[in-house]
């Protein structure tokens, strides 16, 4: 007997103010992050399983925004040589998220 695979879509495994902390690491402060803030985006490092939906519920809970986009890319470490020993930088997966016009995040305005 063969079990029937439903294909149903699968739901953010969101549920409150803490897990949305788990899933926003921290915002990335750079000077190409600062040029995306002026058309409404920003960026952040987030958790590298989480998925485009938990993101952007988690961005709407945390700073009380209306979220319309969210890219997501995964960055791979760099290299690094400490003497004669070689190693990495731990990977990482960033977030760009795209607000609805006219909300902003007070925390990238302050610097």
């Amino acid at each position: 007997m063969k079990k029937s695979k439903s294909k149903e879509k699968k739901e953010a495994t969101f549920v409150g103010a803490e897990q949305a902390r788990d899933i926003i690491l921290r915002p990335i402060v750079s000077e190409k992050s600062y040029d995306l803030i002026e058309q409404g985006k920003y960026c952040f490092e987030v958790h590298p399983k989480a998925r485009k939906i938990e993101i952007g519920k988690a961005i709407e809970e945390i700073f009380n925004v209306h979220v319309t986009k969210v890219n997501t890319s995964k960055v791979k470490g760099k290299r690094r040589r400490q003497g004669y020993t070689a190693g990495r930088r731990k990977d990482r997966k960033k977030a760009i998220v795209t607000l609805k016009e006219g909300d902003n995040i007070e925390f990238f305005e302050g610097m």
